[in-house]
């Protein structure tokens, strides 16, 4: 199956998707009236945690998808699929918002990691971006395997670049 596929499938039968997106915040909501005011302690700061990431990595995706649709592949915002790159981002916002309302993200555990990943996605498209925009074109006869480990070697060059900047 492709990604392809998988939009196509999720488009033809939206439902598994709709209830896993207003569930979780559906979720922190009920976590806010059960632990005002204790989101700090130790059982509520987990299941904060598990919330976050379960909505904010689809979050994430959908952002990256929607910037490399706008951005690389000239797609119209008409063309934006609803399900896929719109309601990951309105459940990540409304659960993020949610829980902010009842702990201070430095208490979660975990939470900056997904923040570095955001940053790191947010620096590696910029870097992408500026690359596609100065048009330098190589031709070359370099295997696949050694594109991609040159890739991850500046994946890693961006992920150590920037825990120096950022510290």
């Amino acid at each position: 199956m492709t990604l392809g596929d998988f939009f196509q499938a999720v488009g033809n039968n939206p439902s598994s998707i709709l209830f896993y997106f207003v569930a979780i915040p559906l979720i922190a909501v009920l976590c806010y009236l059960w632990g005002r005011d204790e989101g700090h302690k130790s059982p509520w700061k987990y299941i904060y945690s598990g919330l976050i990431y379960l909505v904010s990595i689809p979050g994430i995706f959908a952002i990256t998808l929607s910037v490399y649709l706008f951005m690389f592949e000239r797609k119209s915002i008409f063309d934006t699929d609803m399900y896929l790159q719109v309601l990951p981002l309105l459940s990540m916002i409304a659960t993020l918002w949610l829980i902010k309302l009842n702990v201070e993200f430095k208490h979660i555990p975990g939470f900056g990691r997904i923040t570095a990943l955001l940053l790191i996605i947010l620096m590696v498209f910029t870097l992408l971006w500026i690359l596609e925009k100065t048009r330098i074109f190589a031709i070359t006869f370099v295997p696949f395997q050694y594109v991609v480990f040159i890739l991850a070697a500046i994946f890693i060059l961006i992920y150590f670049g920037s825990k120096r900047v950022f510290k």
